[in-house]
C-alpha cells in the first residue's frame, strides 16, 4: 500500500510511502489519499488529520513517469478540492515540491524540518499547477512571492518559508512529524465543536465583504453556543484560568 491510515491518541496520521518514487503521486496513491481523508472526516476517533511522506521526503508531487492522472471532482491527487471538517497539518521534510507542494498547501498548518524544500518544480516541465498551487499559494504568502514562486520554480528553503509564512513552525530535521503530532495533540484537547466551527468560520469567509463575513462569523458562532456555555461553567468553577490548560 502506498498511503497508511493510523491512529495516534486522537490524531489520523496519513503516511505517503512511495520512496523509490520520492513519494510522488500515481493514480493509485491518488485513489488511497482520497479514500483516507474521507475516512478521517468520518473517524469519530480522529480529531486532528496529519499528513506526511515516508522516508525522510514529504511529496515529489504527480508522477511524472507514470503520468496516469485523471481529473476527478476532488482533484488530480485524489484530495485537493475536498473539504474536510476538522483540523489539517502537514508534516514535512526533504522536498515537497510541485503537487507535493500544493498537497502541502490543500493542509491548514504546515509544519517543517530545517532540511526541508519547497517550489513549484513542474515549472521545468511545463505541467500547470491543478491541484490548488495557484489559489492556495498567494492566500497564504501573498501574491507578489506566490508569482515569483510560481514563475520561477525556485527552490525555497525551510528558513525562507518560515519567513513568508509558508511553513507555520520548524523543527530539526528529523522531528517534523514527532513536532506536527505534539501540535495535534495541543489542538485535539479543546472543545472541538467550537474549534471546527471557528476553523470553518475563517475559511468560509475568505474573500467575502466583512459585512457578509461577520454574519458568516455569526452563523457559525450561534451553532455552538451551548458548548460555550458549559465551557463558561468550567470557568466559574475555577477551571482554565490565567491560560492554565483544562485537564
Amino acid at each position: 500500500m502506498s498511503v497508511h491510515y493510523e491512529l495516534r491518541a486522537g490524531t489520523a496520521l496519513i503516511t505517503i510511502d512511495r520512496p523509490e518514487r520520492r513519494n510522488a503521486v500515481n493514480l493509485e496513491t491518488a485513489d488511497l489519499l482520497q479514500r483516507a481523508w474521507q475516512r478521517f472526516d468520518s473517524d469519530d476517533k480522529a480529531a486532528v488529520g496529519v499528513l506526511t511522506g515516508a522516508n525522510g521526503v514529504f511529496s515529489a508531487g504527480a508522477d511524472l513517469k507514470d503520468f496516469d492522472l485523471v481529473d476527478r471532482r476532488d482533484g488530480f491527487l485524489g484530495f485537493t478540492r475536498m473539504i474536510v471538517s476538522k483540523p489539517t497539518i502537514a508534516a514535512v521534510e526533504g522536498y515537497c515540491v510541485a503537487g507535493g507542494l500544493e498537497l502541502a498547501l490543500w493542509c491548514d498548518l504546515r509544519v517543517a524540518g530545517e532540511g526541508a524544500v519547497f517550489g513549484c518544480f513542474e515549472r521545468r516541465f511545463g505541467v500547470p499547477l491543478v491541484d490548488g498551487g495557484t489559489q492556495r499559494l498567494p492566500r497564504i504568502i501573498g501574491v507578489s512571492r506566490a508569482l515569483d514562486m510560481i514563475m520561477t520554480g525556485r527552490p525555497v528553503d525551510a528558513e525562507e518559508a518560515h519567513r513568508i509564512g509558508l511553513a507555520d513552525r520548524l523543527a530539526p530535521t528529523g522531528s517534523a512529524l514527532d513536532a506536527a503530532l505534539e501540535l495535534a495533540a495541543n489542538i485535539a484537547v479543546f472543545p472541538q465543536a467550537t474549534v471546527r466551527s471557528d476553523r470553518l468560520a475563517l475559511l468560509d469567509g475568505l474573500g467575502r465583504p466583512m459585512a457578509e463575513g461577520l454574519m458568516i462569523e455569526r452563523r457559525h458562532g450561534l451553532g455552538v453556543l451551548d458548548v460555550a456555555l458549559e465551557g463558561a461553567s468550567l470557568f466559574e468553577d475555577g477551571f482554565g484560568r490565567s491560560g492554565a490548560p483544562l485537564k
